[in-house]
C-alpha cells in the first residue's frame, strides 16, 4: 500500500463539516467519491481534523492509502478537480511513508474569523456582520491572556468526545483591515466550536459587555455555559496546518 498526502480547500457553506454525517453531505465523503474515480479502488480518507458545518478552509490536508503507485502527477490533481464540484479544490497529491499522519503529525492549525463592519455583497457568505465597532484594543489585551491557560473547557462544544481539553496557543490577534475585522489564531490543537466561541466572547469585552478580567474568569471556570455565545460559522477559515519538514515538504503555500 501507497500512502499519500493531499492538500485541498474548500467553501463549506453546503457542507455539513469536514467529517462523514449520517444526515447530511461531507467534504470527506464528496472526496472519497472521487478519489476512488480515480484510483481504481475505494478509497478512505483521513483528514487532518474537524471543521464544523458552514466552515471554510483555504488550505487543509487529509491523507489516503492506496494499491495504486502512480497518483504522484499534475494530471491525477486535474482529473480530480473535474470530478470534485466547484467549492472544493485539490492543490496537491504526493507521497509520503506508510506512518505519517494527517492528524496526529499536524503541530499546528490556524484559523482566521473574518467580521465586516459594513454591508458588502462580496463577503456575504465569508463573514459575519458586526454589530458596531469593537474596541480592538481591549480584544487584543484580552486576547493575550489565553496564552498563560491551557484548559479551554469553557470554550469547548458540550458533549464532545475527547481525553484532554487542554490546547497549546501561541497566536492570538486583532487585526484592522479596513471594512474587515481579522482574528488569528493558533493552537496545536482545538476543540470542538472553540475559535468560534472564543470570537463571541472577545466581542463581548470589544463592546463593553465583559471586562478582561471577567474574560480570564470565563476561562478558569470551565464552564461552557460561561463563555460568550458563539459567532457565525460563516466568518471562519482554517488557513494553514503545521507539520515537521519531512512530511510536510510537497504542501504548497
Amino acid at each position: 500500500m501507497q500512502r499519500y498526502f493531499l492538500q485541498l480547500s474548500y467553501d463549506g457553506t453546503n457542507y455539513h463539516g469536514w467529517q462523514v454525517q449520517p444526515n447530511g453531505i461531507s467534504v470527506q465523503e464528496t472526496l472519497e467519491k472521487a478519489l476512488s474515480v480515480v484510483a481504481r479502488e475505494k478509497v478512505a480518507v483521513t483528514g487532518a481534523g474537524r471543521t464544523d458545518a458552514g466552515v471554510h478552509a483555504s488550505f487543509y490536508v487529509a491523507h489516503f492509502d492506496t494499491q495504486n503507485q502512480n497518483l504522484e502527477n499534475d494530471k491525477i490533481i486535474y482529473n480530480l478537480n473535474c470530478l470534485l464540484p466547484y467549492d472544493i479544490a485539490v492543490q496537491t497529491v504526493y507521497k509520503v511513508h506508510y506512518e505519517a499522519h494527517a492528524r496526529f503529525d499536524a503541530t499546528s492549525r490556524t484559523y482566521k474569523y473574518y467580521l465586516i463592519k459594513k454591508k458588502d455583497p462580496f463577503f456575504r457568505q465569508y463573514a459575519a456582520k458586526a454589530t458596531g465597532i469593537p474596541d480592538l484594543k481591549m480584544m487584543n489585551e484580552a486576547a493575550s491572556k489565553l496564552f498563560e491557560y491551557k484548559d479551554f473547557t469553557s470554550f469547548s462544544k458540550l458533549g464532545t468526545d475527547v481525553k484532554t481539553n487542554f490546547c497549546k496557543i501561541d497566536i492570538a490577534e486583532w487585526t484592522d483591515e479596513g471594512n474587515r475585522l481579522v482574528f488569528t489564531i493558533r493552537a496545536d490543537r482545538f476543540l470542538r466550536n472553540m475559535v468560534r466561541s472564543i470570537v463571541g466572547t472577545l466581542l463581548d469585552v470589544g463592546f463593553g459587555k465583559l471586562t478582561i478580567e471577567g474574560f480570564c474568569k470565563v476561562i478558569e471556570a470551565k464552564d461552557r455555559c460561561a463563555a460568550g455565545a458563539s459567532v457565525e460559522a460563516k466568518g471562519l477559515f482554517l488557513v494553514d496546518i503545521g507539520y515537521p519538514e519531512e512530511i510536510g515538504k510537497g504542501l504548497i503555500r
